[in-house]
């Protein structure tokens, strides 16, 4: 095997890959996927030296074993690594059942079809005002004015009813807080902390929404009252998961119709087919990429013996593209048939939002995908991901056509 990458990808290395593998490099955000790919057909479980060691699976029957394996492979211990830790850890994805089904129950019943179902509407009117702010001038920064602040408006006032002039704050807080090689990144996690604690003892005092946030707050855990930093654990999560990971979704969609815009055409073409396309994009752009186990016993997978105490890296992006599970991997084909990405996970951590993030995601291109024609990157565009566990476009300058108006 031959380096074939070039400029900030040429540190990427097949002996990097093996044995020097590392999660927060900006070089592995840059070329992820191709990365990822050289890994699985030449070190499909690779040992790096970084952080005082850890495993890297990119195979999916290997991501898939130990995501549903959660007795020998724990979500309580993350994986270390040189950044301040954050301020509080996220709730239920940091702990293992029994306890963390405590709080899927508490949380899945308020991200259900069906409650997700009647907030379409008024997400429908959220993505057409939005789009209304830029889509005559015929150029934006889609990141900036678009997939960032839809989905942390939607969820904001959907979902947890909180103040929507919050919500350019905390989107950044949470944007930068997923990055831990970014500066900002400890103090962006404090900040986020000290927002929810503050909502939180607001909306303790006021009446009651009957939204999940009142249920998290009166929440009996096992049968004692759910301490304060679980409160704040529990909402931070749902804000990660409800803004950050969407909006990167988004992003990259946007990236795809206008480096491939026979798919942008396609989807206008057969508006029927964009559910079944959103699954698609997100096996192969899922943002939600990664994810930290630690063994708790000894074990062997992938032709190698696994000792309690050490650390794994899954990589769901990677399994998502295991041409051992999808044929044709990285063709983008809204007719595959059994399309079991894992965009969303494995095992009992499966992500408890993904309805609203699919309804999200299907609405915006239902109603974008009309009203901007013959979509382009502008001349220039540079395009640099955050990427570690989570990975999202920082910017996205694009230039299109304005298609059909929306009358009234």
């Amino acid at each position: 095997m031959t380096d074939t990458t070039a400029g900030d990808a040429a540190i990427i290395t097949d002996d990097w890959c093996r044995e020097h593998f590392d999660h927060l490099a900006p070089e592995l955000a840059a070329d992820l996927q191709a990365t990822l790919d050289r890994m699985r057909r030449h070190c499909p479980v690779a040992h790096s030296d970084r952080y005082d060691g850890f495993w890297v699976f990119t195979r999916y029957e290997d991501v898939l074993a130990i995501a549903q394996d959660w007795q020998t492979f724990s979500s309580a211990q993350g994986l270390t690594v040189p950044v301040s830790p954050i301020a509080v850890r996220n709730l239920p994805v940091e702990i293992d059942p029994p306890l963390q089904r405590a709080f899927k129950r508490l949380i899945n019943p308020y991200f259900t079809p069906a409650v997700v179902a009647r907030w379409e509407e008024p997400t429908r009117d959220l993505v057409r005002h939005l789009i209304d702010g830029f889509g005559a001038a015929g150029r934006c920064d889609f990141m900036a004015d678009f997939a960032r602040p839809y989905p942390a408006l939607s969820f904001f006032r959907s979902a947890i009813n909180a103040p929507a002039e919050d919500v350019e704050k905390v989107a950044y807080l949470a944007s930068k807080s997923g990055t831990p090689n970014d500066p900002e990144a400890a103090a962006c996690w404090a900040g986020l902390s000290e927002w929810i604690r503050n909502f939180v003892d607001a909306r303790r005092s006021g009446p009651p929404l009957g939204d999940v946030v009142d249920a998290v707050i009166g929440a009996d855990i096992e049968g004692r009252p759910i301490t304060d930093e679980e409160v704040i654990g529990t909402v931070q999560l749902l804000i990660l998961g409800g803004l950050e990971t969407t909006a990167g979704a988004l992003g990259a969609m946007m990236i795809r119709f206008c480096r491939e815009p026979e798919v942008a055409d396609r989807l206008r073409r057969d508006p029927d087919a964009i559910p079944a396309a959103v699954e698609e994009l997100l096996r192969l752009d899922g943002p939600f990429i990664s994810i930290a186990r630690t063994v708790t016993r000894d074990t062997e997978l992938g032709g190698q013996v696994l000792k309690a105490g050490e650390k794994v890296i899954i990589y769901w992006a990677s399994a998502s593209r295991d041409p051992a599970q999808f044929e044709h991997p990285d063709r983008f084909d809204p007719e595959r048939a059994g399309n079991r990405h894992l965009a969303f996970g494995a095992g009992p951590h499966r992500c408890a939002g993904s309805h609203l993030a699919r309804m999200n995601l299907r609405v915006a291109l239902e109603e974008l995908l009309p009203r901007l024609d013959d979509l382009r990157l502008q001349e220039g565009a540079d395009i640099r991901f955050h990427s570690t566990f989570n990975r999202a476009p920082l910017s996205v300058p694009i230039r299109f056509r304005p298609g059909r108006r929306l009358a009234g």
